[in-house]
C-alpha cells in the first residue's frame, strides 16, 4: 500500500481518541479488543477508509467505521469527523424502588425487618 492510504490501527484508535493513550491502545490491540472487519487486530495492522472496527474499551464496546484517516491525535471535534459511529445505545437502565432508609435513633433490625429490607433489594 502507498503511504497516506493506511494506518496504524493502534495509532488511529489512540488519534480519535478511543484509547486515552498510544500505549494503552496498543495493549487492547495485542489483548484481542480491537477488531478490524471482524478479525482480531495486532497493534501494527492497517486500516483505511470503509473499515470496521470494534473496539472494547471501559465504558463498553465501540463500533466504528472509518472515514479518514489520521496519525496524530487532534482535537475532539475534528477526530469525531475520521468516523461513523455505529455503536447500538446502551440498554436503559432498570427502574430500581428507593432503598428502605431506617429512621436514626431506632436501633438494629430485628430479623423480620432485616428480611423485609433484603426482599425489597431483591436479594432473596
Amino acid at each position: 500500500m502507498a503511504a497516506g492510504e493506511s494506518v496504524r490501527v493502534d495509532a488511529w484508535t489512540w488519534a480519535v481518541r478511543v484509547y486515552p493513550t498510544r500505549s494503552a491502545a496498543s495493549t487492547a490491540c495485542k489483548a484481542g479488543h480491537v477488531k478490524v472487519n471482524g478479525a482480531s487486530a495486532k497493534p501494527a495492522q492497517h486500516v483505511k477508509p470503509g473499515d470496521t472496527v470494534r473496539a472494547l474499551t471501559p465504558a463498553g464496546e465501540r463500533v466504528l467505521v472509518v472515514r479518514g484517516l489520521l496519525e496524530k491525535r487532534v482535537s475532539a471535534t475534528v477526530a469525531a469527523e475520521q468516523y461513523d459511529d455505529l455503536t447500538p445505545p446502551p440498554p436503559p437502565k432498570e427502574e430500581r424502588p428507593a432503598v428502605p432508609v431506617r429512621e436514626r435513633g431506632s436501633g438494629r433490625p430485628t430479623k423480620r425487618e432485616r428480611r423485609q429490607t433484603e426482599r425489597l433489594r431483591g436479594r432473596s
